[in-house]
Order: C-alpha cells, then sequence, then structure tokens
C-alpha cells in the first residue's frame, strides 16, 4: 500500500510540475525517478522540492 502511494505521489508530480517545466524550457526527454527507502517518510511537498531540485540540476549541467 505505501509503495502505490509513493508510485501516485510521484506521477503527480510529475504530471503537474516536471513535465510542463521541462516543456516550457523545450526540454523533451524521458524522466525516471529511482526514489529510496526514505522516500516514503517524506511528505508530498518535500518530495516535490526534491525531484524538481534534481530535475534542475540535471537541466542546467546539460544546458
Amino acid at each position: 500500500m505505501e509503495r502505490n502511494l509513493l508510485k501516485r505521489r510521484l506521477r503527480e508530480i510529475g504530471r503537474r510540475r516536471v513535465l510542463p517545466e521541462l516543456g516550457a524550457r523545450g526540454v523533451v526527454a524521458d524522466v525516471l525517478i529511482r526514489a529510496r527507502a526514505k522516500a516514503y517518510d517524506t511528505r508530498f511537498e518535500d518530495l516535490a522540492g526534491e525531484v524538481l531540485g534534481a530535475v534542475e540540476a540535471m537541466w542546467s549541467q546539460s544546458s
């Protein structure tokens, strides 16, 4: 049950935040997220911040 909740949260973060951000920058990419065990206990907003931060770091390194 916890695993499914984490998967739903990550999908929602990707759909509502990551993909629109990448689209606004003209970046076309597939995004794969590998969650660690501590992600199960992380609040949604904190999880979203970490995912967006990681995507931002990746995008800024490639440009």
